[in-house]
């Protein structure tokens, strides 16, 4: 596995704990692949492995007893449990936002909801459900879909449209017509609907699921526009965004890899010329290495900016508009350009790449699986080529604006 990061020393941080523990944890995560991908969801004792990693808990800031790792850090843990198994590595990098939603909400309710750093949530962000305003709170109901990990979650967001007697409900501030939150919800309230039959990213369990008629409190209702917490570089409207490009890196290092290893014992059989002296196989793998690396060291340094000045105490309006932009847009590239690379791959590997679960066949579902996701689509270019030329973005959160 070339894709190991955390040195001897490094192990001794909360970080570099957590990223040697997810390295460890990769190669059964492979093993287990084909049985994660028949369960169409991750199984229990999955689920506990990777909460051993501490995975589940590296997003929570060091006053609740968290490791508070940077978007850095986050993807590369996520980067190396990819390379096991998407499926894992997708709930992983879902079910760690809990410390990053507890910036927002009420911080008592937080401490309440959240006993323990390694408690997981999952959900649709997207206002898809509807709240009526009563005293003390609302009463959500909807359904959502792609609730990734919500088969082994704790907590349940989602969105929804608040109405008040009936009625679409305006922001007191008149900034919202119809105003929108995020509602958290007991994982037992929730009604899975088995929904995920898919082509990839089969483990995941990112069911359907619905609420109906709950009553959910004022201080378990949060926005993206207002932090309760401390102000960290983690307490930002895209923080939740972020470290999911570490999927698709992490399955195209492990496809690459795979590659490598076939061409070192291939020979051509129509010409008796060994793969490694071929100048097909040569070219196609130097192309696919030249792309990832360009496309990984896109997002970390995009990433490693956006933390600089932010953990210096600005915030994301002291960044450039090229500065901003870049990070979503290399969330994107990352994302299409993985697939790419997996498609060449598997390609270039021919009928050694077919058999139903090999590693390119499975990287090849999962990178066009994980590509239909939002932070892959053409509407986040969309906002960061408007942010650019100061229009208004579809979806303005990837880059921190609510």
């Amino acid at each position: 596995m070339t894709l190991s990061r955390a040195s001897a020393a490094e192990e001794q941080s909360g970080a570099g704990r957590i990223l040697a523990a997810a390295e460890r944890l990769a190669p059964v995560l492979r093993e287990r692949a084909g049985e994660i991908e028949q369960a169409r969801r991750l199984p229990a004792d999955v689920v506990e492995l990777l909460r051993g990693t501490g995975v589940f808990g590296m997003c929570w800031a060091r006053e609740w007893g968290g490791p508070e790792l940077t978007s850095m850090e986050q993807t590369q843990v996520v980067e190396a449990l990819a390379y096991g198994d998407a499926s894992a590595a997708w709930c992983a990098v879902i079910g760690a936002n809990s410390g990053i939603y507890a910036n927002f909400l009420d911080q008592t309710a937080a401490k309440e909801m959240f006993p323990r750093p390694d408690m997981v949530t999952a959900g649709l962000l997207q206002p898809s459900g509807r709240a009526e305003r009563v005293p003390g709170g609302y009463r959500l109901t909807g359904r959502w879909s792609f609730g990734s990990g919500i088969t082994h979650a704790d907590w349940v967001t989602s969105g929804a449209f608040v109405f008040q007697d009936g009625q679409p409900y305006a922001s007191p501030d008149g900034s919202n017509p119809h105003e929108s939150r995020q509602f958290m919800v007991p994982r037992e309230q929730v009604e899975v609907i088995d929904t995920w039959h898919t082509t990839g990213l089969c483990g995941s369990g990112s069911c359907d699921y619905t609420i109906t008629d709950v009553f959910v409190p004022e201080s378990r209702s949060y926005t993206f526009d207002t932090v309760h917490g401390r102000p960290s570089p983690l307490a930002q409207p895209d923080s939740f965004t972020r470290a999911m490009c570490g999927v698709p890196l992490g399955v195209a290092r492990a496809a690459l890899d795979h590659a490598r290893e076939v061409a070192l014992t291939r020979v051509d059989r129509m010409t008796g010329t060994a793969w490694k002296d071929s100048w097909r196989v040569q070219v196609a793998l130097a192309e696919c290495e030249a792309d990832y690396n360009a496309t990984r060291s896109g997002v970390y340094r995009s990433m490693t900016r956006q933390w600089e000045v932010l953990a210096a105490g600005g915030t994301l309006d002291d960044l450039t508009p090229d500065e901003r932009a870049a990070s979503p847009l290399a969330w994107v590239h990352a994302f299409r350009t993985s697939r790419s690379i997996v498609a060449r791959l598997y390609d270039l590997l021919q009928t050694w790449s077919i058999g139903r679960g090999s590693v390119p066949d499975r990287a090849l579902r999962d990178t066009t699986t994980m590509c239909q996701h939002l932070v892959a689509q053409d509407r986040i270019l969309q906002s960061a080529g408007a942010y650019l030329l100061g229009a208004r973005p579809e979806f303005g959160i990837a880059l921190g604006i609510v």
